[in-house]
């Protein structure tokens, strides 16, 4: 990679964040020529896909580029990520290397997180036969699941939600809108997925009720009725047996993996 191109000069509050666009371009363009299926999820990907996520009301800082790569193709990641500078966290890599996988420039710093096969997190999101649905990211359901799958939610992934919403409508299939057929089968199978997108939308909407974000109010009106939709369209699908009885039991019982960070 170009140095040049990696570290441009920038406004003070924004340094890196220039920089980190044009790395992820290089990065995204070396992965197609290797023609190694790698696809952003995270920050930069909502950012790909919504416009408004640029606004100061919903700007974020981006410190790393996340992405997910076909399991079939773990075996090509040291090798690609060599050719292009990145140097490898081996003890992270050793442990989890069949799952996830830490890969660190060697003259920006900038470190890249590689899902490998399935976006596991709090919840388990299924990636077989999805990367090939968009060319640059994950399919947009599986983008907005990446986020409302967070239990313990922050401010920079309640943001993001937003800026999808804002941006993005829901329909029933991956062209350029939030499948809320694949979110509605994937809630189906874990009770526990479709428990912490419940809860997170109730967030959402608490966040643009009582909280001056600086979205107009036409925008905040569009997201407040893309929730509605979205759990309408759930809630009238019926449920299988076993998902009653999960549902029976409740929060009594943990319904999500705890997530142990990495440092970043």
């Amino acid at each position: 990679m170009d140095e040049k191109n990696l570290m441009p000069v920038e406004p003070a509050g924004q340094i890196g964040q220039t920089a980190i666009f044009a790395e992820m371009d290089q990065l995204m363009d070396a992965a197609k020529k290797c023609q190694l299926e790698l696809r952003l999820i995270g920050g930069l990907a909502v950012k790909y896909h919504s416009p408004t996520a640029a606004n100061s009301a919903l700007r974020r800082n981006y410190p790393d580029i996340d992405v997910v790569v076909d399991k079939n193709s773990r075996h090509l990641l040291p090798g690609f990520f060599a050719s292009v500078g990145y140097m490898p966290d081996k003890n992270f890599n050793l442990f989890n290397g069949d799952r996830r996988q830490i890969y660190i420039h060697a003259i920006t710093g900038r470190r890249v997180d590689v899902f490998v096969g399935d976006f596991e997190m709090c919840h388990k999101l299924p990636m077989s036969n999805r990367l090939e649905h968009h060319p640059v990211t994950v399919p947009l359901a599986e983008l907005f699941l990446s986020k409302i799958q967070i239990v313990e939610l922050n401010r920079k992934d309640a943001l993001d939600i937003i800026s999808l919403l804002i941006d993005n409508g829901i329909g029933y299939n991956d062209n350029c809108q939030i499948n809320i057929d694949r979110i509605t089968r994937l809630c189906l199978r874990d009770w526990g997925l479709y428990k912490t997108l419940v809860l997170n939308l109730a967030k959402i909407e608490q966040i643009l009720l009582e909280e001056q974000i600086g979205i107009d109010e036409e925008q905040s009106q569009r997201v407040m009725d893309r929730i509605n939709t979205m759990r309408s369209l759930i809630n009238k699908v019926n449920k299988p047996f076993l998902w009653k009885v999960r549902d029976s039991v409740g929060t009594r019982i943990r319904w999500y993996a705890e997530v142990e960070e990495v440092e970043r």
